[in-house]
């Protein structure tokens, strides 16, 4: 059977699953990642996965954690790039960007983020990763790859209570990642709302 797009995301989420428990390296991750996502049929993304063990979930408890976890937002730039923001929205607990041939933007300074700490990851590959955090949230890039791309980090350490922290995981490809506090131009576009 044809695999569809929701088929090969469970895979590449099974994938980084087992990486994050150390069940396979990061070289094996990215190589199963690209395999994963060019794979036409469910026989090709079950070969990606044969030897990980089964993700353990009841009917009742992934129902009762998909209330209270929303679905992570992902964010591909494909050709023609994505962006969310600057305007009004709800964040979840996980961003997923792929850079792609495009780009992604990603805007936090007008958004609605309830959370202590909100994950983001974020692949560069070939245009790369923008992310802007208002001032006083903070960010924790241990966890990024910077790759060919590198991590371009601006912001500051100063995190004002009740601020989330954007734990910034992934790997910045060959566009890179940059995650900043806005800049003149988009301060005085906030000011004037």
């Amino acid at each position: 059977m044809r695999a569809s797009h929701d088929d090969r995301e469970a895979v590449v989420e099974r994938l980084r699953d087992a990486a994050a428990e150390g069940r396979i390296d990061f070289d094996e991750l990215d190589s199963r990642l690209e395999l994963a996502l060019t794979a036409k049929t469910h026989g090709e993304l079950e070969l990606v996965t044969a030897d990980l063990p089964m993700p353990q979930s009841s009917t009742g408890a992934a129902s009762a954690s998909a209330a209270e976890n929303p679905p992570p937002l992902v964010l591909k730039g494909g050709i023609s790039g994505a962006s969310r923001g600057p305007g009004r929205w709800e964040v979840p607990g996980r961003v997923v960007a792929h850079g792609g041939v495009g780009g992604v933007s990603l805007d936090f300074t007008r958004a609605e983020c309830r959370l202590t700490e909100v994950v983001v990851e974020a692949y560069g590959e070939t245009s790369g990763v923008t992310v802007v955090i208002p001032d006083g949230w903070v960010a924790d890039i241990g966890g990024m790859d910077p790759g060919f791309g590198g991590l371009t980090d601006k912001t500051t350490s100063a995190r004002l209570p009740g601020t989330p922290l954007i734990r910034l995981t992934g790997a910045g490809g060959i566009g890179g990642v940059v995650i900043r506090h806005p800049n003149k131009r988009e301060r005085r576009k906030l000011d004037s709302r």
